[in-house]
């Protein structure tokens, strides 16, 4: 089985205020199944799992409606105030909704301690007891308050998006290696090999993206990489064909049908 692990779609009408903005022309508009279900055709792509994009409920809805009508949508991450007093039964919740498969807070736009803060101990815990993993959209700012998280929620199954977004563009490196290393010590840790591109400026040759994604091997192991798309953010950068043969080429031949499928259908509990 073959999973794209990150993808999204959105109106544009319900994003009033939110990005994109209209100036990112390939992704300045309504994207839906029919849109993505084509690429998925071409490539070998068996199904996906559906990544939100707002912080609000009305969102989550929309995905878990969509995935109810598309049987290809395997899973949803979806959108809660982990923070709210009564986060835990919001938790409690949402997890009798039998697609939705982890949450994601917006950490990206936060304070680089934001995960610091006691307010979020008690949905992370529920989400704990009820299987439900965390999908961390985090920039390299925020691995260390990641790290402590991750610590405090040993038996939380958390994915870093994206791989944390290295500074491709610049070259940074290092100090990312290291943050991602500590992460990639903990059972609990898994990353997502996806949004590399994005982040790439004008570097985005294999040989740019080689060393992030050797870095992340060595850290993370093949079994708890998972590929993922980003469409259809990618198109900002790449298209959906050539980002999947860029990472096939990078990951050793035996690892594939673990790092395009079979870890995603472990880490999200996949049908």
């Amino acid at each position: 089985m073959r999973i794209d692990a990150h993808q999204h779609f959105w109106l544009m009408a319900a994003r009033q205020g939110e990005w994109p903005p209209p100036e990112l022309v390939p992704i300045y508009r309504d994207f839906l199944p029919p849109d993505l279900l084509p690429l998925l055709l071409e490539n070998g792509i068996d199904g996906t799992v559906l990544v939100q994009t707002l912080s609000s409920a009305a969102d989550t809805d929309f995905m878990l409606d969509l995935a109810a009508r598309h049987g290809f949508i395997r899973g949803v991450v979806g959108w809660t105030d982990l923070k709210a007093p009564d986060a835990s039964q919001r938790v409690r919740a949402l997890a009798a909704r039998p697609k939705l498969k982890g949450l994601r807070p917006m950490v990206q736009a936060e304070a680089s301690d934001w995960l610091d803060d006691p307010a979020i101990n008690p949905a992370a815990l529920a989400m704990s007891e009820v299987g439900m993993s965390f999908d961390a959209l985090v920039l390299p700012r925020h691995l260390p308050s990641l790290l402590r998280f991750a610590r405090r929620h040993p038996a939380l199954a958390i994915v870093i998006d994206h791989a944390a977004k290295p500074e491709i563009a610049d070259g940074g490196i290092a100090g990312w290696a290291e943050d991602m290393a500590a992460l990639g010590g903990l059972p609990n840790v898994w990353c997502k090999l996806s949004g590399l591109l994005t982040e790439a400026g004008e570097r985005t040759g294999i040989d740019d993206i080689g060393p992030y994604v050797q870095r992340l091997i060595t850290q993370f192991g093949t079994d708890r990489l998972i590929w993922g798309s980003d469409w259809p953010v990618l198109r900002l950068a790449g298209d959906y064909a050539g980002w999947l043969e860029m990472c096939r080429l990078l990951i050793p031949t035996e690892a594939h049908d673990a790092v395009f499928g079979g870890n995603a259908a472990t880490f999200y509990r996949l049908d």
